[in-house]
């Protein structure tokens, strides 16, 4: 899941894209309107999180903008202003939810993981063969032998199995997993693809995660 912070006040923005990336979010970070807006258009977010008083231009504007643009992500608007007028001109511009400052982060994680469950209309488990996904618990099976996952781990197993039977390139891997600034050139995603096909397909006969030489990787089954 790959998720757009647009606010200005640095401490805020340091503490969310912390918080996100520790649940295992890929997460894109905008100091003001004008470069959250871009970064809206131009990428593709699972979720946005949206400060209304930015500098350059205003998260209205910037809402306005975007819709009008046809971005379709689920937008959070986080904002000092409490008056049911601004709360109100907020959804009308097109946000999905609202959350006033100061606010528990556990609140805005349970908010943005409400988005994300709305957005994509699925059920909370991914299967595929013997393998499974419990998105709600965060916990994946292999027949009946649960895999421990380290939050990336986590993401790019979820990845796979959003996608199976196609294959996926290491660039749409990066875009989905890390963030817009990553350096590509790395082999980190072969690397982590390599520790979860260790935990997920060794002991196994059948093996599901298989690269494609010169393309990318593919979940399927081993027929």
């Amino acid at each position: 899941m790959r998720i757009l912070v647009v606010e200005d006040e640095r401490k805020v923005a340091n503490f969310i894209k912390s918080g996100l990336t520790e649940e295992g979010y890929a997460v894109d970070a905008a100091g003001d309107g004008i470069e959250g807006e871009y970064l809206a258009i131009t990428n593709d977010y699972d979720v946005i999180v949206l400060d209304i008083m930015l500098p350059k231009k205003n998260g209205i504007d910037v809402l306005k903008t975007i819709r009008g643009k046809g971005v379709t992500a689920p937008v959070l608007l986080l904002t000092a202003l409490d008056a049911v007028e601004n709360r109100v001109q907020g959804l009308d511009s097109g946000a999905d939810d609202y959350l006033v400052k100061p606010f528990s982060y556990d609140e805005f994680l349970a908010r943005v993981r409400a988005l994300l469950r709305r957005k994509e209309h699925k059920l909370t488990t991914l299967n595929f063969a013997d393998l499974k996904l419990d998105r709600a618990t965060r916990k994946a099976y292999r027949g009946d032998r649960e895999i421990e996952l380290t939050a990336k781990e986590y993401a790019l197993l979820e990845y796979l199995l959003r996608n199976p039977n196609r294959v996926v390139t290491r660039n749409m891997i990066v875009e989905h997993i890390w963030n817009y600034d990553f350096d590509s050139g790395t082999n980190v995603v072969d690397v982590y693809i390599n520790h979860l096909r260790n935990k997920v397909d060794k002991d196994f006969p059948d093996k599901l995660i298989h690269t494609i030489r010169g393309m990318g990787y593919v979940l399927k089954e081993d027929k």
